[in-house]
């Protein structure tokens, strides 16, 4: 097995960066998902409720900042757009606490699982793909450790899915009939909840191997 992607999302709910490598910290991927978008209120919203946010791309900048569609987050621009897809009164706020996560810091997806699911892996919004998994292999992996790269990584569960599923990641187009078969093909869950045991280094390529938690 090795790691075929990785994908980091600096703002939350909004579409992410392939990276080439990544540096695997306690709280997931440096960087991920750093920034999150409020409504006036102070409520976090996200592209469950408001799919137009997918249509904007977050990557992280040399500083360290995140930019969407290439500009400052903090621009007046981005700002424009993100109450134009979310609503009058939404904005941008950073918060990097490990609260930020709907589950925990990392979602692994693998060839597998992905080949049987048929559509593009791009919905699912995972940081890890892994290849050369047979099938649905991944489903055994609860409770299981992996070694990618220098990291070691626990799978603690799989991953219920939810209505983001069923946006196309180019076109927004909704189509529910992705989400019902996620449900009858999956029992509601695709790909693996996962948190950094040891954090370290990762990168397109390395070798991936699966261990008992006690190894």
């Amino acid at each position: 097995m090795r790691i075929a992607e990785l994908w980091r999302y600096p703002v939350k709910s909004v579409a992410g960066e392939p990276l080439e490598s990544a540096d695997l910290r306690r709280d997931g991927i440096f960087g991920d998902r750093v920034v999150r978008v409020e409504d006036e209120r102070g409520r976090i919203v996200t592209s469950r409720t408001r799919p137009r946010l997918l249509g904007h791309r977050a990557t992280l900048g040399p500083d360290g900042e995140p930019l969407v569609d290439g500009r400052p987050w903090r621009s007046a621009e981005v700002t424009r757009d993100v109450e134009a897809a979310a609503g009058r009164g939404a904005r941008l706020v950073r918060y990097d606490g490990v609260e930020r996560f709907d589950v925990l810091p990392l979602l692994i997806a693998t060839d597998g699982a992905l080949a049987v699911f048929g559509r593009d892996r791009r919905r699912l919004r995972p940081n890890i793909v892994i290849a050369g998994v047979d099938g649905l292999a991944e489903r055994g992996w609860e409770g299981r450790v992996i070694r990618a790269g220098a990291a070691r990584i626990g799978i603690d569960s799989l991953r219920a899915r939810c209505v983001m599923t069923t946006f196309d990641p180019d076109t927004l187009a909704q189509d529910p009939g992705v989400l019902r078969d996620i449900q009858s093909t999956f029992g509601g869950r695709l790909a693996l909840n996962a948190y950094v045991i040891e954090e370290g280094p990762v990168a397109l390529g390395d070798p991936v191997t699966l261990l008992n938690r006690e190894d």
